[in-house]
C-alpha cells in the first residue's frame, strides 16, 4: 500500500506488499522490499536498499548507499524471517548498514528515536540501540550489542559482540571495546579503559550538582577504591537510594555479562 501523497522516483523499485506512508520521499535508484513498512515523512535520498521484515517510523532521513534489513552475517542464519525496527527522527547517513536479527538473538535488531548514525556505521544483527545516540563515522557494533540512551561512540571504534554500552557513555575514537562500559563513563583505547565521568555532557543534559556528585562517588567506588565489583555493589546501591541518577549503575550491573572495562 502506497499513500497517495508519497513520492517515488520512477527509477526506484517498490515491491508489491510494501507499506509507504504519507509524505514519504523515495529518491532515485532505491529498492524497497515487499515486507518493508516506512512511516510518514521519512526521506530516502537515493541508491538505498531496504529489505526483509523491516519497519521504519516517521520523519527519518536515510542517505545514499545505505542498506537496511538485509540478511545478517551470522553463519547460523538460515533465512528465517527476523526483523529490523527503527523508530522516529533518526538520521542514517551514507553507506550505513543495519542487519536483521537472528532467531538465537531474539529475532530483532532495534533502533530507537533521534539517533545519528554517521557515514559507514555498521549495526550488526540483534543490536539494540536506545534514543539520542551518536555513532560516528565507521563505528562498528558486533552482534547482540546494546547501546543505551545518549551514548556516543567515536569514529573507527569497534564494539565486541554481546557488550553493553551504558547510558551517557562516551567512547573515544579508534577504540576497541571488549567488555561492558558502565553508564556515564568516558572510555578510550584498545582495549578501551575508563578515565573519568562524562561530566560536561551530563551538565548539558540538565543533571543537577547533587546528581553529578553522586555519580562521581559511584565511579570512584567502582574504579578507584581498590575493591571488587561484588564489594562495591552494596555501596552503590545505597548511593542509589539517596540519588536516583546512580540507579543507572545498579540496573546496568544486572545486565552486564562480559565484565566491566578496567
Amino acid at each position: 500500500m502506497i499513500d497517495n501523497t508519497a513520492f517515488i522516483h520512477p527509477t526506484s523499485i517498490v515491491e508489491e506488499g510494501a507499506v509507504i506512508g504519507a509524505n514519504v520521499h523515495i529518491g532515485p535508484f532505491c529498492w524497497i522490499g515487499a515486507q518493508v513498512e516506512i512511516g510518514p515523512g521519512t526521506s530516502i535520498k537515493s541508491h538505498v536498499v531496504i529489505n526483509g521484515v523491516t519497519k521504519i517510523g516517521a520523519d527519518n532521513e536515510i542517505y545514499q548507499f545505505s542498506s537496511i534489513g538485509e540478511a545478517n552475517q551470522d553463519l547460523k542464519y538460515a533465512g528465517e524471517p527476523t526483523r529490523v525496527e527503527i523508530g522516529d527522527r533518526n538520521r542514517i547517513r551514507e553507506s550505513v548498514t543495519i542487519h536483521r536479527g537472528t532467531v538465537q538473538g531474539g529475532n530483532l535488531t532495534k533502533i530507537g528515536n533521534d539517533n545519528l548514525l554517521m557515514i559507514n556505521a555498521h549495526i550488526a544483527h540483534d543490536c539494540i540501540i536506545g534514543n539520542r545516540c551518536i555513532l560516528a563515522n565507521n563505528a562498528t557494533l558486533g552482534g547482540h550489542v546494546e547501546v543505551d540512551d545518549f551514548a556516543i561512540i567515536g569514529g573507527m571504534t569497534a564494539v565486541h559482540q554481546f557488550c553493553v554500552i551504558g547510558a551517557h557513555v562516551m567512547v573515544g575514537g579508534c577504540s576497541g571495546v571488549a567488555q561492558d562500559v558502565p553508564p556515564y563513563v568516558i572510555a578510550q583505547g584498545n582495549h578501551a579503559t575508563p578515565f573519568g565521568v562524562n561530566i560536561e555532557g551530563l551538565k548539558r543534559r540538565g543533571f543537577e550538582k547533587d546528581a553529578l556528585h553522586a555519580i562521581r562517588n559511584a565511579y570512584k567506588l567502582l574504579y578507584r577504591s581498590g575493591k571488587t565489583l561484588d564489594e562495591v555493589k552494596p555501596e552503590i546501591e545505597a548511593l542509589a537510594k539517596e540519588q536516583p541518577a546512580v540507579q543507572a549503575f545498579v540496573d546496568f550491573f544486572s545486565r552486564s555479562t562480559r565484565g566491566l572495562i578496567r
